[in-house]
This record gives structure tokens, C-alpha cells and sequence, in this order.
């Protein structure tokens, strides 16, 4: 770290399974590990959802909750939790208030306009809710408070080029206002994953020795299109792989998804497991990682999986083609093509050595790319400059 420690207050909706909390906890640490005073302020979850705060009691990271700040839109609890991070902002006097997500980056920056009075303002753009999440009202409207927002911020940042792109598009703000910081995680536990453990979850999971397992990992919601996972696999066994979907992860789409299965013949290839904590060993039992979302800030389960040394087919959606190399770590496809993806499957599950290839190109490359150390460097680095100004 060079230049004084800086006091440093990050904002995010919730701390769920996903990668934004796993984000902002982990660059948290590294930057209170650096010497900096950080706290994170986090919101409600949303039902049905898993917790993450379980990682900053791991990651020893000062953690206040923040009950009114919720995902659904709530005049009420919205002007509550804009009230009370004013006063938080206030009370710390923070050189850098950094937020995180659509509902934090409103009340967040709302609450600095309105004298909460940060050194510096920052936002980070996870990814967006700006197209296929709403109805064309509400993302209109969406967009015009983004635009205004944009407008307060002393810095804007996107999680890749993908994101800042579609941002750009949608009259937030000019290209020259972000800045692109790529994600940054502690990778080193998901390499070289344990051969017991692949052993011993496959056994559990009742999974045949030869057969192909086809993983995926998230929340099942509309904009990851879970049903095109057992479209997928529906069209992957037709071509004659002897092949098992295992689901990592729940959400509203479960049931629906289960039911597609169903109605497809091929529920008893499907393991739904709900949510996981130890990741790495359900990576290191799958043989290739599957991703069929429509929109993607940067998938960070893609991140992972191919840090677990596992091939990915993915859908052609956000910011995946910046970490899947089509057809040196793993395949992309058009949204929707179930067809095309299970190809791609089908030529992995056929080729044991191209399968290890591919997994040991991907490995190497998050394991350079996706670094905690690099991404807290550039944040570091924005941060001095922006309170500076």
C-alpha cells in the first residue's frame, strides 16, 4: 500500500450466495488486511435466499446490518435506510464511500447528496438490472435515475468491458467516466481439486463412475434460464452421452425447473442439492461447468469453475466472453441455443484430453487474471486518485 490508510465504508444490498458479496468481502479483507479502516454495511435478504455473512465472520470483517435497506422496492424502508446511512456516513466520516449494487448504489449515493458528505463517492456496476429484469416502464425509469445518479458520482466502475458497454448504451454515462476493474477472488483453494472428495460426492449423488456430470451453480432465477439447463441435458442425452445435470443453488425457479425436467424424461439425471458452502468440492466433481444465462455482469461462478481446472459451455451473455475463451478454456454459444451448448457438451464428454486441456488453459488463466491482490491494486489506486481530486 503506498499513501495513508484510508477510512473506507463499502455499501451492498445483501450479502446472498453470489459474487458481488463474495466481492466485496473478500476485497474488504484484503484491504483491511492492508491497513485500511473498512466497514461494510449490508441489507435484508430477499426470501428464499442463502446467507453469506458467514464469510465475514470467517474473513474477519467489521459487518453492520442494515435491515431497512431490502431488494424490493419500498418507499418507506427505502427513505429509512437512506436516513440511516446518512447517519452512518456522517458518524465515520468515510474518505471513500464505495456501494455495490442497484439498491445500495441509490440509497448510498441518495444519502451522500443529502449530507452524508464522503470524501469520495464510487459505485460499482456488478453487472445491471437495466434490461431483461422488468417490465420497459420500470427500466426506463430505471435508467433515468441511474443517468442522474451517475451524474453525483465521483467514480464509476464496471466489472468488465461487457458491462461498461451496455452502460454506456443506456445513456448512464460516457465511456471515459468508468473505469473497467475486473474481479478479483481468492482462487487457490478451488485448484487442483481433491480426488476423495470427487469420489466421495459422486457416490452420494448415486453418479455411475463413467458418466458425464454436467455442474452448474447460482440462484435459480429467470435471468440464468435454469430450464435451459435441462433443455440442455434433454439434448445432450439424445446425442448419446450417458450424462448427470447436478444443480448447485436454489431460488424461485426450482420448482419450475424440476418440473421441466419432469416433463422432458430425464428427472432421474438431475440432482437438486440446494446451496453448498465448500464450492471447490463440488467443482472438482463435475467434468465440465454449464452456463445458460441471458445476462451476466462477469459470472463468477464461470471464474470458479474454471479455476477448478472444469471446462465451461456458456451462453454468449454480458461479460462471459471476457472469462470463457471460446475453445481454448471451453465453448460459447448464442442465448437459448440448448442444441448448440449440448454439442459443445457432447465434444467435451467424447474427448477425455481435450476436456484436461481446456481445464488446465482455464486454470491457468483465472489463476493469473482473477487475483484479489491485482483488483485491490487498481481500486487502491482509484480511490487515491478520486479523493485527491
Amino acid at each position: 500500500m503506498t499513501g495513508r490508510p484510508l477510512r473506507i465504508v463499502h455499501v451492498i444490498a445483501r450479502l446472498n450466495v453470489g459474487g458481488a458479496a463474495l466481492h466485496v468481502l473478500q476485497l474488504a479483507h484484503e484491504q483491511k488486511r492492508r491497513g485500511h479502516d473498512v466497514l461494510v454495511v449490508a441489507g435484508t435478504l430477499a426470501a428464499g435466499e442463502e446467507s453469506m455473512e458467514y464469510l465475514a465472520d470467517e474473513l474477519d470483517v467489521p459487518l453492520h446490518r442494515l435491515p431497512a435497506l431490502q431488494r424490493e422496492l419500498s418507499l418507506r424502508n427505502d427513505a429509512k435506510a437512506i436516513r440511516e446511512l446518512r447517519r452512518i456516513v456522517r458518524a465515520r466520516r468515510p474518505d471513500v464511500l464505495h456501494t455495490h449494487t442497484a439498491k445500495a448504489g441509490a440509497t448510498g449515493r441518495i444519502a451522500a447528496v443529502l449530507g452524508g458528505r464522503p470524501g469520495a463517492s464510487i459505485h460499482t456496476y456488478h453487472g445491471h438490472v437495466l434490461s431483461g429484469y422488468f417490465g420497459h416502464g420500470r427500466e426506463r425509469a430505471f435508467r433515468t435515475i441511474e443517468r442522474v445518479l451517475g451524474r453525483t458520482t465521483d467514480a464509476l466502475v464496471a466489472v468488465s468491458a461487457e458491462v461498461r458497454d451496455d452502460l454506456v448504451a443506456f445513456g448512464v454515462a460516457p465511456a471515459g467516466r468508468f473505469a473497467v476493474i475486473p474481479y478479483g477472488f481468492e482462487l487457490s483453494a478451488l485448484a487442483n481439486p481433491e480426488d476423495d472428495a470427487r469420489k466421495r460426492l459422486r457416490e452420494q449423488l448415486e453418479i455411475e463412475s463413467g458418466t458425464f456430470v454436467v455442474g452448474w451453480a447460482g440462484r435459480l432465477t429467470a435471468i440464468k434460464r435454469p430450464l435451459d439447463l435441462v433443455r440442455t441435458l434433454r439434448a445432450l442425452v439424445d446425442a448419446g452421452i450417458d450424462a448427470v445435470l447436478v444443480v448447485v443453488g436454489d431460488g424461485e425457479d426450482r420448482v419450475d425447473t424440476e418440473v421441466c425436467a419432469r416433463e422432458l424424461d430425464v428427472w432421474d439425471r438431475c440432482r437438486f442439492v440446494g446451496y453448498q458452502r465448500r464450492l471447490q468440492d463440488w467443482y472438482g466433481a463435475f467434468d465440465a461447468f454449464l452456463l445458460t444465462s441471458a445476462n451476466e455482469g462477469t459470472p463468477v461462478a464461470a471464474i470458479e469453475a474454471l479455476a477448478a481446472g472444469r471446462p465451461v459451455v456458456a451462453t454468449r451473455a454480458g461479460g462471459t466472453g471476457a472469462v470463457v475463451e471460446d475453445g481454448v478454456s471451453g465453448y460459447l454459444a448464442a442465448i437459448g441455443d440448448t442444441e448448440a451448448l449440448a454439442g459443445r457438451l457432447a465434444a467435451l464428454a467424447r474427448d477425455d484430453a481435450l476436456r484436461a486441456r481446456m481445464g488446465e488453459r482455464g486454470a491457468e488463466d483465472m489463476l493469473r487474471r482473477f487475483t484479489t491482490e491485482r483488483m485491490t491494486d487498481e481500486l487502491d489506486a482509484l480511490y487515491r486518485r478520486v479523493v485527491r481530486a
